[in-house]
């Protein structure tokens, strides 16, 4: 961060929470704890990264104060002009970086980028044409008893993704979450042997199960996917194929993931959050060929309240910072670092599943050294490493003890971190494991060896002092 440019978002903060701290003194202090936490720990949560001061500060403004239920020239309020303003940029910004015909910024989540995507071609596929069918010109004209026959129609369609165990996502039709409740799901997983994706396993589940919406992505595979065999198999039986790119869309973003590997002139409909490897405010993204894009455009009020305008206003900065060649090289960086981290565990003896990774994501089976991954994730937590539990493919511990440990290098990288460091936190991740003893029968409790944690502690402060989290920037 230039000199300059630290100074001025320093000053920036400093006023902002001051005029906080005038109203509600606890939320400035626990604003000002949180940078440092965050300063002070290994954030390795793959989720997670750090936006821009930019980034940041778009989000505090009175944008915030407008409603503009709608989309662009055509609100359910009015004075909207600034808004059409933010969302054109933001949707102008997306088209641009990731090549895609169409663009929906008002999301506010993955969760509703995807919830609005199932509705959207639910509509296209299902809705519309079946109003067609029966000489229906607008839904105000339909009885009762249509809207009944329709509600089960569009209830009763089938939804074919990845398994939770093998690294899908709660949203690729899971019954916790409202997409296992809409639709008729099935889940295909990977190879029992590889851990790795079986194209030829997912296209016999296609072509037996005929589902009509084929999803692809995942939040926990250390792997790359083909999407053009992907869409060869949606396009076989006649499915559409929705990409949720969610976690590495900065890996496309940044002309990494290319060719097959880029999801975008492939699926059908491809969603995504902002953050994570991408590196803006949190909040979602939907991407999509024209013939979805009406549908997708009445995601308000079909299924989102009033689009964020501040958030909105952050996205177009954030996508144009990943415009920008820089991004590119981060990019590479933290796929680099990714592959530094998996050496890293590999040559101290650690399990990963698929037994490496070419993405950002590093998932390591802590069950060889004797815990679950609730107990590891814990003990990394007290020497101040940031991870979260997560499941490996036929998972023994279930989903909320878990056995896995997933590992994200997108946020130490926006830090500076580069191989030598993520091989060093390897290490030091490998130490607090073979320090942890499971207490009994438990699979929650554990103990972890004295001095274990300080020292962990310790060495990590050498490489989060080398790689400062906006440097320069005080509050």
């Amino acid at each position: 961060m230039p000199a300059e440019y630290a100074d001025t978002a320093s000053a920036a903060y400093r006023a902002a929470l001051q005029v906080v701290e005038s109203v509600e003194p606890r939320i400035a202090a626990a604003t000002r704890k949180e940078l440092a936490d965050q300063r002070d720990s290994l954030k390795l949560i793959a989720s997670e990264n750090y936006a821009s001061p930019a980034v940041l500060l778009t989000m505090g403004s009175w944008l915030s104060d407008k409603y503009a239920e709608g989309t662009i020239g055509h609100r359910f309020y009015a004075g909207c002009q600034n808004v059409d303003t933010v969302e054109s940029v933001a949707a102008e910004h997306a088209r641009e970086l990731f090549g895609a015909p169409y663009a929906y910024v008002q999301p506010h989540s993955g969760i509703d980028a995807n919830l609005v995507a199932y509705w959207a071609i639910l509509a296209t596929r299902v809705e519309a044409p079946g109003l067609a069918e029966a000489g229906v010109k607008h839904v105000n004209n339909l009885s009762e008893d249509d809207w009944e026959a329709l509600r089960h129609k569009l209830g009763n369609q089938r939804l074919l993704g990845m398994s939770l165990d093998a690294g899908g996502h709660l949203t690729h039709g899971f019954r916790p979450n409202i997409s296992g409740k809409m639709f008729h799901q099935r889940s295909y997983g990977t190879h029992p042997d590889t851990e790795l994706l079986d194209y030829d396993k997912v296209a016999a589940a296609a072509r037996e199960f005929k589902p009509l919406i084929l999803v692809a992505g995942y939040s926990a595979y250390p792997r790359r996917i083909n999407f053009a065999t992907m869409r060869e198999i949606a396009d076989e039986v006649g499915a559409t194929l929705m990409v949720d790119m969610a976690h590495f869309a900065g890996l496309v973003a940044g002309k990494v993931f290319t060719g097959d590997e880029d999801p975008v002139p492939h699926a059908h409909v491809t969603t995504t959050t902002t953050h994570k490897s991408l590196r803006g405010p949190r909040g979602g993204l939907i991407l999509a060929q024209p013939e979805y894009a009406d549908a997708v455009d009445k995601g308000c009020p079909m299924v989102l309240g009033g689009p964020l305008a501040h958030v909105m206003a952050a996205k177009a900065v954030a996508l144009a910072e990943a415009r920008q060649p820089a991004f590119q090289t981060y990019a590479q960086q933290v796929a680099d670092n990714a592959k530094a981290l998996a050496e890293g565990f590999l040559t101290r003896g650690a399990r990963l599943v698929t037994g490496g990774t070419d993405n950002h994501i590093v998932l390591l089976d802590v069950t060889s050294f004797g815990l679950t991954g609730r107990q590891a994730e814990s003990a990394l937590l007290d020497a101040g490493v940031v991870t979260n539990r997560n499941s490996i493919p036929v998972d023994p511990n279930g989903a909320w003890y878990t056995s896995g440990i997933r590992f994200g290098t997108p946020a130490l990288t926006s830090r500076g971190f580069g191989p030598d460091d993520f091989d060093r936190v390897a290490e030091l991740v490998v130490d607090v494991l073979k320090n942890t003893t499971a207490e009994g029968t438990s699979k929650a409790k554990y103990t972890l060896a004295d001095g274990t944690a300080e020292r962990v502690r310790a060495a990590s402060a050498e490489l989060l002092d080398a790689n400062p989290l906006y440097p320069g920037l005080s509050v």
